[in-house]
């Protein structure tokens, strides 16, 4: 038997056996996970000490957020949003009702505020001289917009809406140019390209298509393209707009191109921690000596979408009963498993899900059980426990990599009074997403370049 001591251990490594022999536990601290996540901060600083380096805060430590509500009252919020965001996932990747059109850039694009994102946020400048913003970063979105003035419509954000009257960088795409010919059925306003964006839900953003420059720490990126929204209604309640990480060429590493080898890296900070490590970092010199590589996969119905080859699920270091098939993209662009920073809570097909649940709960009959909250129907009531001992959790991949979480990404308070549950739920469709409650902690590097993603080494 191995034994796990640390709370926030994390192991990375290449399976030699599927099929151990006995399981595989940790501690989790209860006492201290649940503290952490009563804990709220405001935090506006940038990290600065390398050229393309970024500070990652949490949408609650942004001060908007900060209010009197009880942790049961944040996290029901939080499912909510994640609810949207899953449903709008699965409808734009299955070619549903949900697909939009981009009419500013000329690709598809979701947004957060349908999707429920906005869970990450990192501080950039726009324009010159700079003005410091709040953007959401989302890995499954293609977009790069902020608010604008004049604002005939805005929703409240925590910093001054983007004057570009105010800067002496920006410029409006004419109508004629190469990026404006891009747009499908685009708008054309007094000589300047327009863009506008729907969504099912009733929100959108409505503006000019421009050339602005974007500050990253010490870093200048000049002409960068971008929505600037004059007319905007939705959930980005806090943040001025969207930063896209996606993998289409009109997100913000797909227009880097060379400058950055295609590659960023990132590390989510716990929800609530007191730590300052939760990092994005652009460029080559971000991909880490150490890490478990595991191949990108392609699906041409979702360019944007970063899919990895999961093949199975483990639980105190046992394999899962569960088929690879399950977890497989299909021909057609169906299934498959895709890692996204908007989505909280990890989403598996029903059957690897079941499977899943059950390994776990046969490994925990030593925890009270507590009645199912929200999308959770397997919680636990650890009211007066300072630490428990609980069974280890693990990804399998192609090639023999696994990665095995650290306890708490996937048993999380979800009130003030000790109840714990089992972060994993059923998804809607064949589709797995990986989400962030999973990530966080975790060194995650994109090579888009050379079409892989890996995990680790470092735990931040």
């Amino acid at each position: 038997m191995f034994t796990v001591l640390l709370l926030l251990s994390l192991l990375v490594t290449t399976c030699t056996s599927h099929n151990l022999s006995y399981p595989h536990f940790q501690q989790l601290d209860v006492k201290q996970t649940s503290k952490d996540s009563n804990e709220h901060q405001n935090s506006k600083s940038t990290v600065t000490e390398t050229k393309w380096k970024l500070k990652v805060v949490h949408r609650d430590k942004v001060s908007i957020f900060n209010s009197s509500e009880d942790q049961r009252s944040r996290f029901n919020a939080r499912m909510q949003r994640d609810a949207k965001r899953v449903g709008a996932l699965v409808r734009r990747i299955s070619g549903g009702e949900g697909r939009y059109e981009v009419e500013g850039f000329g690709s598809e694009v979701v947004s957060g505020m349908e999707q429920g994102s906005g869970e990450y946020f990192v501080r950039i400048g726009v324009g010159s001289p700079a003005r410091n913003q709040y953007v959401v970063i989302d890995s499954g979105s293609d977009i790069i917009w902020v608010q604008c003035e004049p604002c005939t419509q805005c929703y409240h954000q925590s910093d001054p809406v983007f004057n570009p009257a105010e800067s002496s960088t920006y410029s409006g795409v004419s109508c004629g140019s190469s990026v404006c010919s891009h747009v499908d059925n685009g708008g054309c306003h007094e000589g300047r390209c327009r863009y506008e964006v729907s969504y099912g839900d009733g929100s959108y953003t409505k503006g000019t298509v421009a050339l602005e420059t974007l500050t990253f720490g010490r870093t200048l990126i000049r002409n960068v393209a971008i929505g600037c929204g004059h007319r905007n209604q939705g959930m980005f309640v806090g943040a001025a707009g969207l930063l896209g990480l996606g993998g289409g060429p009109m997100s913000f590493v797909g227009q880097l191109g060379g400058q950055t080898g295609g590659a960023f890296s990132y590390c989510l900070v716990s929800r609530g921690s007191q730590s300052s490590g939760g990092l994005l970092q652009f460029g080559r010199e971000a991909m880490p000596m150490g890490a478990a590589w595991v191949p990108l996969i392609h699906n041409p119905r979702a360019q944007s979408f970063y899919y990895i080859a999961l093949s199975g699920l483990g639980v105190g270091g046992l394999r899962v009963p569960v088929s690879e098939d399950v977890f497989k993209l299909s021909e057609l662009g169906d299934g498959g498993v895709v890692m996204d920073t908007g989505t909280a809570v990890t989403r598996l097909p029903r059957p690897a899900y079941e499977a899943f649940r059950d390994a776990f709960i046969s490994q925990t009959t030593n925890l009270p059980r507590a009645s199912p909250v929200s999308i959770f129907d397997t919680c636990y009531d650890l009211f007066g426990f300072v630490s428990v001992r609980v069974p280890t959790v693990s990804f399998y991949f192609s090639g023999g990599p696994i990665l095995t979480l650290p306890a708490r990404n996937f048993l999380i308070p979800v009130d003030d009074v000790g109840t714990f549950c089992f972060a994993f739920a059923p998804s809607p469709s064949a589709l797995s997403i990986i989400g962030n409650i999973q990530q966080e902690g975790i060194q995650i590097s994109v090579d888009g370049a050379n079409g892989f993603v890996g995990f680790g080494p470092a735990v931040c």
